[in-house]
């Protein structure tokens, strides 16, 4: 779901949706009165999915998601072609958690305990009450919900416990998988930014999508208690 939303930074920290592999994380911006405090990565569940913080195990998943020229066909940076860019991204995970600036989650079904991808809040101000969306699943999770399914209860998530008043997300215009996502979340499409990706040498445009608080819908759905 990401590739240029569905979520960090332009390559290091997406913040695109890809796929409906991936959405983009980009760095936060900060406002001047703000105060940093860590934020502790929640593990948060649903009837199919858990989202958790990431540990040193998912690696291999990881960097076999992120190597994927199809799932990050739309992502504004190339596929990984090193392991070590796993390990560097857990290991920014925890600094995310650390310093304040949001929550990325590892997503597992539920069902067989398989890693499918991830979801994250990045860019959180509490200045300003915002963050942005991101999230990245293999292709093989495509197509059965999921994405909204994680997306949905870390929303609920950042506007009960955040108390966030908007939350953006960025997609690659072609990437009509996470558009549709993003829509059925209940986020409007509020602009496009004009080539604003060049990933080796294919310069492509973004939708921005914005979601507030008053316009949220949270689903009925039961979290099971853990």
């Amino acid at each position: 779901m990401s590739g240029h939303v569905v979520l960090p930074a332009r390559g290091a920290n997406p913040l695109r949706v890809a796929g409906i592999g991936c959405l983009v994380d980009r760095p936060p911006i900060t406002g001047e009165n703000m105060t940093r405090m860590s934020l502790p990565t929640p593990t948060l569940h649903t009837a199919r999915l858990r989202l958790r913080p990431f540990d040193d195990a998912d690696a291999n998943d990881l960097f076999a998601l992120h190597s994927s020229a199809y799932v990050l066909r739309y992502w504004d940076a190339p596929p990984w072609s090193e392991r070590v860019r796993a390990e560097r991204f857990i290991t920014a995970c925890r600094q995310m958690a650390e310093g304040g600036t949001g929550a990325r989650l590892a997503v597992d079904r539920v069902s067989d305990g398989a890693f499918i991808g991830w979801c994250s809040l990045n860019r959180w101000n509490p200045d300003y009450r915002s963050a942005s969306l991101g999230y990245c699943f293999d292709d093989a999770a495509w197509g059965h919900g999921y994405a909204t399914e994680a997306a949905r209860v870390l929303l609920r998530w950042a506007f009960d416990t955040l108390d966030l008043n908007r939350v953006q997300a960025e997609t690659d215009t072609r990437n009509v998988a996470s558009a549709r996502v993003l829509e059925k979340l209940g986020f409007v499409r509020e602009g496009t930014l004009r080539e604003d990706c060049v990933v080796n040498g294919e310069v492509s445009d973004s939708w921005v999508y914005g979601l507030i608080r008053r316009e949220w819908r949270p689903s009925s759905e039961p979290v099971p208690a853990r």
